[in-house]
């Protein structure tokens, strides 16, 4: 593989989409309370990716239209939504359409999830040698509830024998392609099992390029505070290697505070996106030292949700399913925006572009940003919750015959992240 550096320099989005609302550039104004920081490419191997800053995989939402319209906005490295290693080896084609990218998205990349190291270098070996991304990432960080049961996602590096083997498969065969593997794990399982420092260290000295930590544990899911602390213990743990900090970044300026708290080489972006694709470009501005943030008026909001929808029916080739992908997205757009209730009710059911642009030219498009209310938590949140496990799964580090049966039925054709 060649090297590859992202360009620092926004896309272009295509202005004839945005016909149906007028003029729907995003407008940017310089923030007076806004802070800056100059921070270096981040380096992957023979990746450099200029903005230090990375899309989360997400289920349903890092799909090739949104990371499209992430890109338009900013630099930084864009991430399929997760694939299963068994569905990917098994070439079944949901799997296929996720790992798919668009032809000028550069560098392509994909996270892996897998409970079985014979079926992760399977799937690593595929991306290989059929040329689909230039960067893997390896998901120990999924909390949902059918995932960790079966032992896999957040619940897997307790099992340290697991979690060797299926870090070194992946290595040994994105090593055949010189492709950088990193990985993205969380702080544990809970407070009293804590795993990511020594799951630091493993992948460190397995070849691993970089490593995210989702400042919680498994059992806190997306509930409360992330701990930043924990992600600059990390840090410090391991200083011959990069570290991305994950969780509760809701503004460029959070961005800026968690580099400035814990020392990471990036940040990794996931909730405060929704329904804000600009916020790379406001990431790319801070860490370009710049002051300039977005500030969209509702009309550039409509034109970025109908855009957001036209993509998707591409995408899907089939209107009607891209524009029901798209209404999960409309609160997030709307956030903080005086919307009508009855407007959005009516937006989560359309079929049709048509009834789409239709809603939208009902707003007063010329409505301007409305301030702190757009900001702010959004997404996923709820409360802590046991965490759900395979049976005597916290008894002792390593994985036994009977659970290794169990994680036959782990890897589910399912994304996320």
């Amino acid at each position: 593989m060649t090297t590859a550096a992202v360009s620092a320099t926004p896309m272009s989005a295509d202005p004839g989409l945005h016909a149906p609302f007028g003029p729907g550039t995003v407008e940017t104004v310089e923030a007076q309370e806004a802070v800056v920081l100059d921070l270096p490419p981040l380096k992957l191997r023979g990746l450099t990716i200029d903005v230090p800053v990375v899309l989360a995989p997400m289920a349903g939402v890092t799909n090739k239209a949104f990371r499209r319209l992430c890109r338009e906005h900013g630099g930084g490295l864009y991430v399929t939504e997760m694939v299963t290693a068994r569905a990917l080896v098994e070439r079944r084609e949901k799997s296929l359409a996720i790992v798919h990218h668009d032809p000028d998205e550069t560098p392509r990349s994909v996270q892996i999830y897998g409970v079985d190291a014979v079926n992760v270098g399977k799937a690593v070996r595929m991306v290989v040698e059929e040329d689909i991304a230039d960067h893997i990432d390896l998901n120990f960080g999924c909390p949902v509830p059918k995932v960790t049961k079966r032992g896999g996602g957040s619940a897997l590096p307790w099992k340290t024998d697991l979690l060797q083997a299926i870090i070194s498969a992946a290595v040994r065969e994105a090593d055949r392609g010189n492709i950088p593997v990193t990985v993205k794990t969380r702080m544990g399982i809970d407070d009293h099992h804590l795993t990511y420092l020594e799951a630091g260290r493993m992948a460190r000295d397995t070849g691993i390029a970089a490593i995210t930590l989702h400042g919680r544990t498994l059992e806190q899911h997306y509930s409360g505070t992330a701990d930043w602390s924990a992600i600059a213990r990390l840090r410090e743990a391991l200083p011959d290697m990069p570290v991305l900090g994950n969780g509760d970044i809701w503004s460029a300026e959070d961005a800026v505070r968690m580099v400035e708290q814990t020392g990471v080489d990036g940040v990794v972006i996931g909730r405060g996106c929704q329904g804000r694709p600009w916020l790379f470009g406001d990431l790319q501005a801070a860490f370009d030292g710049r002051k300039d943030r977005a500030r969209p008026g509702l009309r550039a909001v409509a034109a970025t949700i109908y855009r957001h929808a036209q993509l998707l029916a591409e995408q899907n080739d089939d209107e009607l399913q891209g524009l029901r992908e798209i209404r999960k997205h409309v609160a997030w757009y709307f956030k903080g925006y005086p919307v009508g209730g009855q407007l959005r009710a009516q937006m989560a059911t359309v079929e049709t572009l048509d009834q789409l642009e239709d809603l939208l030219n009902q707003m007063d498009l010329d409505q301007a940003y409305p301030g702190p209310a757009v900001e702010g938590p959004r997404g996923r949140g709820g409360n802590s919750k046991k965490a759900a496990l395979p049976d005597r799964w916290l008894e002792d580090r390593f994985i036994h015959d009977d659970q290794r049966l169990g994680l036959v039925d782990a890897e589910l054709d399912v994304s996320g992240g």
